[in-house]
Order: C-alpha cells, then sequence, then structure tokens
C-alpha cells in the first residue's frame, strides 16, 4: 500500500465496483480506483474554487462543482 492515507474508505469503493457488475474486487483493484477517483476529485475541486473566485466568491457552489467537473472530465476523456 502507498504511503498516501486515503481520503475515501475502501467499503464504498468495493460497492461502486460491484453495482457496475463486478462479482468480485481485488483490493488492488479497488486501491487503484479510489487512487484514480480522489485524483479526478481534487482537479475538479481545485476547477470548482477557481471559479467561485473568479465569480469573486469565497463559497464554492454547486454550480461551480457541475461546472469544473464538465469542464475536468471534458479533458481526461481528451473530448
Amino acid at each position: 500500500m502507498s504511503e498516501h492515507q486515503s481520503d475515501i474508505p475502501s467499503a464504498p469503493i468495493h460497492r461502486l465496483m460491484k453495482k457496475a457488475g463486478a462479482g468480485r474486487v481485488s483490493e488492488d483493484a479497488a486501491e487503484e480506483l479510489k487512487r484514480v477517483l480522489e485524483g479526478v476529485g481534487v482537479l475538479i475541486a481545485r476547477e470548482a474554487h477557481e471559479l467561485a473566485q473568479y465569480a469573486g466568491r469565497r463559497t464554492v457552489k454547486k454550480e461551480d462543482v457541475e461546472r469544473a467537473a464538465k469542464t475536468v472530465l471534458r479533458n481526461v476523456m481528451g473530448t
């Protein structure tokens, strides 16, 4: 396991993967998905924060997160 302590517990990751159709999920697979999701989450949070600052606000709103998610995911997916 890496030295980075995750903010996301393993159990919800296992449930997500099973909900997606996986019958069994290795701990390594759950850890990797957790790492990827946290990375994307940080990118979205950073972009949402920048959007709020640009709008002259200190509070990040739902709309900031929605717009940031679209921007980040578009860049990540390459479309």
